[in-house]
């Protein structure tokens, strides 16, 4: 003998009910903002509470300083020759890996003088976020992009437009890792390695 299975009806919320979680919900919502939000990420703080609770802080910009080029890089500056450019000191090799986990990057830069020569190959895994630029006098204020077009790979040359500091910027932009790699020859100094974590890394550079 079969039994009629009873269902319980759940009353639904009444109308002034939803209207009050709702305004509940927005002003909790314009709390943050106005705490959290404005303050963190503007520098907005009206209420006094992002200064209190040391998050304006976060909003102010970081004071940064240009890199000094290494002693003795004049002599990785060319002497033109007619069609041939001489230089005081032999060009140099690099070979490098870097692993990007989900979401993160790295910039890889070399320090030439204005006219000096770089010859590179470089190729990922997969596709990455990229930008191929430099930085006038190792200033991080005075950036110069040459190619900004994402990619996974590339194979060129580069004849510095002014002396500073001359790389890659690549982005991991999914959620398995990324591995990347690059060989490069040129009239270089050094090489300097900015990680997604604010590390900053000298790399040395031989000679063939």
């Amino acid at each position: 003998m079969n039994q009629a299975v009873s269902v319980t009806e759940v009353p639904l919320p009444s109308r002034s009910r939803l209207a009050v979680t709702t305004l509940a919900a927005l002003a909790v919502a314009v709390v943050i903002l106005m705490t959290i939000v404005l303050p963190a990420e503007y520098g907005i703080d009206p209420l006094g509470s992002g200064e209190a609770l040391g998050l304006t802080a976060m909003s102010r910009p970081i004071a940064v300083e240009p890199i000094p080029l290494p002693a003795g890089g004049d002599a990785l500056k060319p002497t033109p020759n007619g069609p041939i450019n001489l230089y005081g000191a032999p060009f140099k090799v690099d070979a490098v890996e870097f692993v990007l986990g989900p979401y993160d990057y790295v910039e890889y830069k070399y320090q030439l003088q204005e006219g000096a020569q770089m010859q590179f190959a470089w190729k990922a895994t997969r596709p990455v976020i990229h930008d191929f630029h430099g930085e006038v006098g190792a200033d991080p204020t005075q950036v110069k992009s040459f190619d900004k077009s994402n990619r996974q790979e590339a194979i060129g040359a580069l004849t510095a437009p002014f002396a500073g500091i001359h790389g890659w910027y690549w982005e991991n932009p999914g959620a398995e890792s990324v591995t990347v790699t690059l060989k490069s020859s040129g009239f270089y100094s050094g090489a300097l390695e900015f990680r997604s974590d604010k590390t900053r890394k000298t790399h040395e550079l031989s000679v063939p």
